[in-house]
Order: structure tokens, then C-alpha cells, then sequence
């Protein structure tokens, strides 16, 4: 498996892009392979994120944009399982918004996501450089450096392991440990409750996806003509696709 973070031009999954990330990879045998590169975003870094990150845009000029170097880590991650800090809600959903725009196809259900953030707030509920602290007893230098980062998040990780009994060491439980919630799309727009699909935001929400597009298809376009996230479009398309071939075979 691996754990990622990931610095970004903002916090918007459909706008923003990424500036620099960082992987660690732990085979089965306990090695580790590291994968840091600074990305060219294409698009100016606004001041606030500089200052949250400290990466400006002469840093990253004369780095590669993502989609030049998006499929040697896509294949470089293929077959994982993943891991970070608040990755379920932010790494991964940039992480996906970024491979789709380099017209990679992804689809990470199958694999299982270890949020330590997630695992921390139920334990503590503290931040990034407080867990640290607490768990590993050290201070975190060079915070919001995309692998001082996630350094941190695996030390904690392995810290957590070694203090709460109740935790398991395995993937699978530590996946369903940190995210309590189902979803469909990585922005969470559409969420799973009682085994359907259903809208997380909006007029509709709480309403099943399915009913609302067959009733209103319009809503299915208006969609797909906003501006929500490449993921959460990729997501209604299959549902709504899916929807058809029933209606076909009916």
C-alpha cells in the first residue's frame, strides 16, 4: 500500500490543481519506495496558499505539468491500497480530479483507504502537528512540506497501532475504522444509506439518485452541465447509463 499528500493551488477538487506531492509505498516485505515531485500547476498560485504552503510559482515553473508525468505514477500506485491525513476527503478526490484530466480512467473502489486523520479525531481530535506531538512525541518541522507531511502521517500511524489495542493492524479494518461513511463520488455529492444512492446536497438531498432521474432527467443534464467534479460526473453518467440498460432489458 502506500500513504500520499498532496499541495495544492486551493481546495476546490473541480478548479485547483496540484503543486507537489509525495508517496510512500510499504511493500509486503516492510520496504519503502518514495515518489516527491513539484508539479506545474498551469495556473497561478494565489497568496493564501502560498503562505499556507510556502510554494510560489517560480518554485514550480520549471517543473513538469501533471498529465506529463500521470501515467509513470498511476502505474507506479496501480494495485495499492491507500492511506494519508484527511486523504478520503481531500487528497484523493484532487489525487482523481488531476488522472481523469490527463484522461486516465480511475476507479479506487476496490481499494482500501486508510484515513489517520479519521482514526486521530475518534481517538483525540487534534491537528496534524498536535498528533505528532502527542503520539510520537516530537515536533513537526517543516509542516505542510507535502513529505514532511506524510512522514508524520505514517509515524502516527505506526504510534496508533502501538497504543490503542483496539485498533487492527490490517488494512481492510482500518479502512472501515476511518471512513465511516459510504460514498460514491470522492467529493461526496452522492452518498450510500440503506444500499442506494442518494444526493448529499442540494433540494434533493437525502432523495435516492435514481428516483430523481427518473422523474426529472433534466437534473441528470443540468448536472453534467455544471460545475461539479470530472469524478462526481464519471459517477452519475454510470448510474444514469446503468439506469438505461435496465430500462432496455425491461
Amino acid at each position: 500500500m502506500f500513504f500520499f499528500d498532496l499541495e495544492t493551488t486551493g481546495v476546490d477538487h473541480a478548479k485547483d490543481r496540484i503543486i507537489e506531492l509525495a508517496f510512500i509505498k510499504i511493500s509486503p516485505d516492510g520496504k519503502r519506495e518514495t515518489y516527491v515531485r513539484r508539479i506545474n500547476p498551469g495556473i497561478p498560485i494565489p497568496p493564501d496558499s502560498t503562505a499556507f504552503h510556502g510554494i510560489k510559482d517560480e518554485d514550480v515553473k520549471d517543473s513538469p505539468f501533471f498529465k506529463n508525468i500521470a501515467h509513470e505514477l498511476y502505474d507506479w500506485m496501480k494495485g495499492c491500497d491507500m492511506g494519508g491525513y484527511n486523504s478520503s476527503k481531500f487528497d484523493l478526490p484532487m489525487l482523481a480530479e488531476e488522472l481523469l484530466r490527463a484522461g486516465i480512467h480511475v476507479d479506487f473502489t476496490e481499494r482500501h483507504m486508510i484515513d489517520v486523520q479519521q482514526i486521530f479525531f475518534k481517538m483525540e481530535s487534534r491537528t496534524l502537528s498536535a498528533a505528532y506531538n502527542f503520539y510520537c512525541n516530537k515536533q513537526l518541522d517543516n509542516a505542510h512540506n507535502a513529505e514532511a507531511d506524510i512522514t508524520a502521517t505514517l509515524e502516527i500511524l505506526e504510534a496508533q497501532l502501538d497504543k490503542y489495542t483496539d485498533l487492527v493492524n490490517d488494512v481492510q479494518a482500518l479502512h472501515n475504522f476511518s471512513n465511516p461513511e459510504q460514498y460514491v463520488d470522492y467529493a461526496r455529492r452522492i452518498i450510500i444509506k440503506d444500499g442506494q444512492a442518494v444526493f448529499n446536497f442540494g433540494k434533493y438531498k437525502g432523495r435516492k439518485v435514481e428516483e430523481i432521474f427518473t422523474i426529472e432527467p433534466q437534473y441528470y443534464d443540468w448536472m453534467m452541465q455544471a460545475d461539479f467534479s470530472l469524478h462526481t460526473k464519471q459517477k452519475i453518467s454510470e448510474i444514469y447509463n446503468n439506469m438505461k440498460l435496465k430500462k432496455l432489458k425491461n
